[in-house]
């Protein structure tokens, strides 16, 4: 792999075209770079910002060759991009980050094997392949237990609780009968997250943590810096996201999502090899935003100044919550950043708003 920096007019691909996809273009834009961004969907959000939009399946390895081929350096956006799709853009462009960063987290129980093989602890988990194996693995882990799709879950889809032996079928239904993950419930005072970029020379920079409120699977908000952090707490979050970003060998941006247990012991849940939702409030706190600094880590720039100038809570506008944004583009404590989505659908990420303040 080449170290040299790409020059500002060079061409990075984005493998996604999302809100997490559009607001990566645009943070390259902004650092003069063109950005080319690759999905099936012709009218996908990152389309109508990125200097060129391809527009096929990912499957065709044609388009995909062509796209790559095309550009300087490959990214992705998000971790269901197939791994064969991947593995044409490797051949005739950079790819960062590599794609080892994409097959361990597109798979539950290799994810979390890697996590503890690291020294790094996470709940008790076992792989299912059928209602014989989850039965096996809820006499061994317990319940209260949830029960996850090893693939393609995201916001709250594809699990189920399994909360009595009763629920035991009815979740396994719930799930499409599909190869999954048993995971013991944690005992926790609050979920936090830690969003980190490393860079090609392995220099790694953390954003300060994040405290998270979920509902329904879904994120509702981020309040950043956390409040009541230890030292410790901080110091040990920042010895995680090392160990992970550097066993990865990952270029660019992740996140590393925390259970903070009663006794202050952090377990990790999920990596996220990418820009994260637990980072937007970068964008408005920081100097340099997660967007930036992944696009930095990508052409081989420096990385950004992770410090924040201010506090944040993150709130995601989520289905209809949008409908309101004439009112919150008129409130000046509240800074409004919408994705573009031509349809609004319950459950489904419209925007967020970020409400800063004064570092504590």
């Amino acid at each position: 792999m080449s170290h040299a920096p790409l020059e500002p007019g060079s061409t990075i691909g984005i493998l996604g075209g999302g809100q997490l996809g559009r607001m990566l273009a645009t943070a390259g834009a902004e650092l003069g770079f063109d950005v080319h961004v690759f999905d099936p969907e012709p009218e996908c959000p990152a389309a109508r910002v990125a200097t060129r939009a391809w527009a096929a399946p990912w499957n065709d390895a044609g388009a995909v060759e062509g796209f790559a081929a095309r550009c300087d350096a490959v990214t992705f956006e998000f971790e269901n991009v197939p791994v064969e799709t991947v593995a044409i853009a490797s051949r005739v462009s950079q790819l960062r980050p590599g794609a080892r960063s994409l097959e361990l987290t597109q798979d539950r129980v290799v994810e979390k094997s890697f996590i503890n093989e690291a020294g790094i602890n996470t709940v008790p988990f076992a792989p299912v392949s059928d209602l014989t194996e989850l039965h096996e693995a809820v006499a061994m882990i317990g319940l209260p237990a949830v029960l996850k799709t090893r693939r393609f879950g995201y916001d709250g889809k594809g699990q189920a609780w399994i909360r009595a032996h009763t629920d035991i079928e009815t979740a396994w239904k719930a799930i499409g009968e599909q190869p999954a993950i048993l995971e013991g419930a944690a005992r926790f005072v609050r979920e936090l997250s830690v969003v980190a970029a490393r860079g090609l020379d392995g220099t790694v920079k953390a954003y300060p943590m994040g405290e998270n409120v979920h509902g329904d699977g879904i994120l509702k908000t981020t309040t950043a810096p956390a409040p009541r952090l230890t030292g410790q707490t901080q110091a040990r979050a920042l010895e995680i996201a090392d160990a992970i970003g550097g066993g990865l060998d990952h270029v660019g941006v992740f996140a590393v999502e925390l259970f903070e247990l009663e006794t202050g012991e952090l377990l990790v849940n999920e990596i996220a090899p990418r820009v994260h939702n637990t980072g937007h409030w970068t964008q408005d706190g920081c100097a340099c935003s997660q967007f930036e600094q992944h696009m930095r880590a990508v052409a081989g720039w420096p990385l950004g100044d992770a410090a924040p100038h201010s506090s944040a809570v993150m709130t995601n506008l989520i289905g209809h919550d949008a409908d309101d944004w004439a009112a919150l583009s008129a409130d000046p404590g509240v800074r409004l950043h919408l994705y573009g989505k031509r349809q609004t659908r319950d459950g489904r990420k419209m925007g967020h708003v970020n409400r800063l303040g004064p570092l504590a």
